[in-house]
């Protein structure tokens, strides 16, 4: 997708100025905008690599430190394991990927295993139950893992409102460090339950598909973003968007997907200024309702 008129102005401002967000659980500060990676699962060649290297090279350069993948990203984790060795950016990120093996906790420990091997770490900050699937025995191993220092946060995901039910149960049930559901100004769902429950347990979100299906982008073209979207810092769409979704009180940060600089530049540039009031995110949702 290609997002107009991108703003790297604010971006390039340095990350001392970042927008960040503490965790509930623990306090720890994240930005606002990380690094979502399921477009990462390349081959072994240079020519394919060499986009997602500068990209996170960028996104490292910017101030960005989460970078969140998963196994059924193909060969994704391999592929941020060697990019992040030949970059020796390690220490610097808050890495996050997903468990998602329905037959028990040896089946899950093992993928754990791998996916370090793979990402060519030894702790992994954030793991996660995909979509949900095996939860109730892949949290007791992921908890375990925790107390031995092997991974720091444990969290659960989903990407569709079908399953918005059993995450709830799940969120009631368990103590979670992080949850990462979809919330955009398309898809809202999520606010009605998911994000308020969030608040109230103290546990911190990860915002996917925040852009939604893209219908703004296709609905707006290349007209520039409103001038009162400015006054909150926004000089582009997608900055528009990302805004919205991390404005919401219960948003910890949103993992857009980043395969090119100028997605990077644009993305990070969320990050800067400030976030939308709860007036100003109403103005943005009768805004997309108009359109």
């Amino acid at each position: 997708m290609v997002l107009a008129g991108f703003g790297a102005g604010k971006a390039v401002a340095g990350p001392e100025h970042m927008i960040r967000k503490a965790m509930p659980s623990s306090g720890e500060e994240l930005p606002i905008v990380g690094l979502g990676t399921n477009r990462y699962g390349v081959d072994t060649s240079a020519e394919a690599r060499a986009p997602l290297k500068a990209a996170l090279r960028r996104f490292h350069e910017l101030g960005g430190t989460v970078v969140d993948t998963a196994p059924m990203y193909r060969t994704s984790e391999s592929v941020l394991g060697d990019l992040i060795a030949d970059l020796g950016i390690r220490d610097d990120l808050f890495l996050a990927t997903k468990a998602d093996k329905p037959d028990g906790g040896a089946a899950t420990a093992a993928q754990m295993e791998e996916s370090m091997r793979r990402l060519k770490t030894d702790m992994i900050d954030l793991m996660q139950v995909h979509n949900l699937i095996g939860w109730r025995e892949a949290l007791p191993v992921m908890r375990e893992w925790k107390q031995e220092g092997r991974v720091r946060y444990i969290g659960i995901t989903t990407s569709r409102s079908s399953q918005y039910g059993d995450f709830e149960t799940v969120m009631r049930e368990e103590d979670l460090d992080f949850v990462q559901l979809n919330y955009s100004l398309e898809q809202r769902e999520a606010a009605d339950r998911l994000l308020p429950l969030a608040e109230d347990r103290g546990i911190a979100v990860m915002i996917n598909r925040a852009f939604g299906g893209g219908r703004i982008f296709k609905q707006v073209g290349d007209q520039p973003v409103p001038d009162w979207a400015r006054e909150f810092g926004c000089e582009s769409w997608a900055q528009f968007l990302l805004k919205y979704a991390i404005g919401h009180p219960a948003a910890t940060l949103s993992i857009p997907g980043m395969t090119k600089l100028h997605h990077v530049d644009d993305n990070l540039g969320a990050s800067h200024g400030r976030l939308p009031t709860a007036e100003e995110r109403q103005r943005q949702e009768a805004f997309f309702d108009g359109l």
